[in-house]
């Protein structure tokens, strides 16, 4: 199992825990992550990273497309990736929703899917630098278009200055069948929304659509799943539990409107649909140590691990034979860094195809 550490964004000052990033690649951990909201940025802290290591893969979950060109993002990608020697930088993208496209960024939702796909299509020609780039998409279309309202209609293709990995890895953050689907064709990897040890069953046949649909023998081999979980080494699980209900609280009762929030969407399909209803009801009426206390101990529970070193053990198993390739750690404990190396040394992980076949067997 290849291993990450989350950074995440900032909350009211930037502090980067630079101690336990090194620690991690000491350790041998393969990627750290930075993300963004509304705050601090993905992409700058990874350009600090990279200064301050020599192995870790850079990645980026997410950056929100809404919140620069397809042309910008690769050229942010690039420019980190060079800067880190080559071969480290991972873009990872997303759409984020309505409420933070359209209210922070002033763009419009439009229709997310087509939008994502007309970026990565671009970000992919742009690294490939065949040619002065230029894109007829429902969504993007490159140069913009001579006699839509304010062209100059000097527009021209170009080409990146910059001569970048051609192959520089794209991967979304996807929870839905037709993202999903999106980056088995187009991407080296996935990030899942809010997956849990029992999600590819779900996940790995849209998958394998998107992988026929690219068509070129393209498979699991060299494709990338990681899975975001938090862990924390604690003699009191119930006030680790209530730390995490906190956050689960505020994505799933306002990260997004009420008629449209992913997060409380994926409570809902977890099986938990009257707490996701009433955690939302709580979350947006100001409420909210009682939308906290709303949520779920098993719904925390499929995406953390928690208590004592033996309890985490046997929660990474589940993890081990997911079909997952790669474990983003949430932690800030250098300890927990410490365990989780151990265990993916002791613990095989059996892969997707695996997994796959495992959970057909138990259906």
């Amino acid at each position: 199992m290849k291993l990450g550490m989350n950074v995440g964004y900032s909350g009211a000052r930037l502090e980067l825990p630079l101690d336990n990033i090194l620690l991690a690649e000491r350790l041998g951990y393969d990627s750290v992550w930075t993300a963004e909201a509304y705050g601090s940025d993905a992409i700058t802290p990874l350009a600090f990273i990279a200064a301050h290591t020599k192995r870790l893969r850079l990645g980026t979950s997410i950056m929100q497309v809404a919140g620069r060109p397809p042309a910008m993002c690769a050229m942010q990608a690039q420019t980190v990736d060079a800067l880190a020697g080559g071969g480290r930088m991972i873009a990872g993208l997303g759409v984020s929703g309505p409420q933070i496209v359209e209210g922070w960024y002033g763009e419009p939702w439009g229709s997310p899917y087509w939008r994502l796909r007309d970026y990565v299509e671009i970000m992919r020609k742009i690294f490939a630098r065949k040619g002065p780039v230029s894109h007829a998409g429902r969504e993007i279309v490159l140069p913009y278009p001579a006699g839509a309202e304010g062209s100059s209609g000097l527009g021209k293709p170009l080409k990146s200055i910059l001569h970048p990995n051609p192959d520089l890895p794209i991967w979304l953050g996807a929870g839905g069948p037709a993202t999903t689907r999106l980056a088995g064709e187009l991407c080296q990897g996935i990030l899942p929304l809010r997956m849990a040890a029992d999600s590819m069953t779900e996940i790995g046949p849209w998958l394998l659509d998107g992988f026929a649909k690219a068509g070129n023998g393209k498979g699991w081999d060299g494709f990338e799943i990681n899975a975001m979980v938090h862990v924390r080494l604690t003699d009191d699980l119930d006030a680790a539990m209530a730390e995490n209900k906190r956050l689960i609280a505020l994505y799933a009762g306002g990260m997004g409107a009420r008629e449209q929030n992913y997060h409380n969407q994926d409570m809902v399909k977890a099986g938990f649909a009257e707490e996701a209803a009433k955690i939302q009801e709580l979350f947006l009426a100001g409420r909210k140590e009682e939308a906290a206390r709303a949520v779920p101990d098993a719904y925390i529970e499929r995406r953390s691990l928690f208590g004592s070193p033996d309890r985490i053990r046997d929660g990474y198993a589940a993890w081990a034979d997911s079909g997952i390739t790669g474990l983003i750690v949430v932690t800030d404990q250098p300890e927990v860094l410490r365990l989780m190396a151990r265990l993916a040394e002791q613990r095989p992980a059996i892969g997707p195809a695996a997994a796959l076949a495992a959970g057909g067997e138990r259906r």
